[in-house]
């Protein structure tokens, strides 16, 4: 069975290590955008370039640029069989184009994963990070407010996604097995998913 996935969650949340582990576990890639922007730009393609015109200025990348990025990524064949998705929809507008893409394919995402983890104890874990890797800008109150930023740009999607009944939130709180068990143990409440990769 295929697997759909968009995974979210605020900075610290360890999104990025349990999309990883659950990848492997379904069988399937992650598609981040952070990654997609780097294999362009290092590979100098159109989209790449201008995507890069962009960055050094400063800017953020048009939505039609990631846009365009995540539509060829989706027709490489290992995403045949499913995918997660790290980062991306950011907004309704880039909800609408994702729901475009998959439905030119046949396709549909199967859920939107968000972990959810208490403030305090983001902030301690994103401060003990920013002291092992000696990060002396990433102090307290930068911190909760890469949290509030978080919360106010994906507020608007992750409502969508609710009413649409395709929004899991996941307690985010613990080991990455125990965190990637709740998360497909939530999968398969919805829709079977949970034995993709069984």
């Amino acid at each position: 069975m295929t697997a759909r996935l968009a995974l979210f969650g605020p900075p610290g949340s360890g999104k990025g290590t349990q999309g990883g582990s659950l990848a492997t576990r379904l069988g399937i890639p992650t598609i981040s955008t952070g990654d997609l922007f780097r294999d362009q730009i290092g590979r100098s393609t159109p989209l790449g370039l201008e995507a890069k015109g962009y960055i050094v200025q400063g800017l953020l990348v048009p939505d039609s640029v990631t846009n365009a990025m995540v539509d060829q990524r989706l027709d490489h064949p290992d995403a045949a069989h499913g995918f997660i998705l790290d980062g991306y929809p950011r907004n309704i507008d880039q909800v609408g184009q994702l729901d475009k893409m998959l439905g030119q394919r046949g396709w549909a995402l199967d859920a939107l994963v968000e972990l959810t983890l208490p403030e305090s104890l983001i902030v301690d874990r994103l401060l003990k990070r920013a002291t092992l890797e000696g990060r002396a800008d990433d102090t307290e109150p930068v911190i909760r407010q890469r949290i509030a930023v978080y919360h106010q740009q994906t507020a608007p999607m992750l409502e969508l996604y609710r009413q649409r009944g395709d929004l899991l939130e996941v307690d985010g709180v613990g080991s990455i097995e125990a965190v990637g068990e709740r998360v497909l143990a939530a999968l398969a409440a919805k829709d079977g998913l949970g034995g993709a990769g069984q």
